[in-house]
């Protein structure tokens, strides 16, 4: 048999996707319920915590329609304890980066969801929440952010992961202001 791979892999290449953002759904939320109770059921006690993240999980927050998933596991690098289950819920492997945290990010068939696979000591999941809970009390963050999605979409991108590449800077200093506590007022 032979051994995995250990460098970063995109199963099926780059792909690219037109941006779409689009203001806030509140059936969103609804979203997040089924697909985190279709994971819970799938993996039972090996998934640790099942967040809603990004954008989509943000009341009024403008977005992709894409809903993006925290998934907390024992060691992500060990697949097989949650890989096959997921796929046998119609989840696929869409990216393998076990140089960044041995994240893994499996999404529908649909692409309308990305579930965001993590080991339970990964620092990127304080980073992930902070963000979210940075955006969902900052109400000038949210709206810096949402300026930042609509003019960087309206532009031709080779991938969604050169758009998201080109948010970095405005994510970082949220997840900064996040994490010193800073709300507006």
């Amino acid at each position: 048999m032979q051994p995995k791979s250990r460098e970063t892999e995109l199963i099926g290449g780059i792909e690219k996707r037109e941006i779409v953002i689009v203001d806030y759904q509140p059936q969103w939320a609804k979203q997040f319920q089924t697909h985190a109770k279709k994971i819970a059921d799938a993996l039972g006690n090996a998934a640790l915590r099942i967040e809603h993240i990004g954008s989509t999980s943000v009341p009024g927050l403008a977005a992709k329609p894409i809903i993006d998933i925290l998934l907390i596991v024992e060691n992500s690098a060990q697949e097989n304890s949650y890989l096959p289950q997921l796929e046998a819920a119609g989840y696929e492997l869409r990216v393998r980066e076990p140089e960044f945290y041995e994240h893994r990010m499996l999404r529908t068939p649909k692409k309308d969801v990305h579930i965001h696979v993590y080991s339970h000591d990964s620092p990127e999941i304080k980073r992930n929440l902070a963000f979210r809970d940075g955006l969902r009390r900052n109400a000038k963050d949210r709206e810096i952010y949402e300026q930042t999605k609509r003019k960087l979409a309206a532009q031709q991108w080779p991938s969604m992961n050169a758009y998201a590449n080109a948010k970095t800077e405005v994510i970082e200093r949220i997840i900064a202001a996040a994490q010193a506590g800073e709300v507006s007022k």
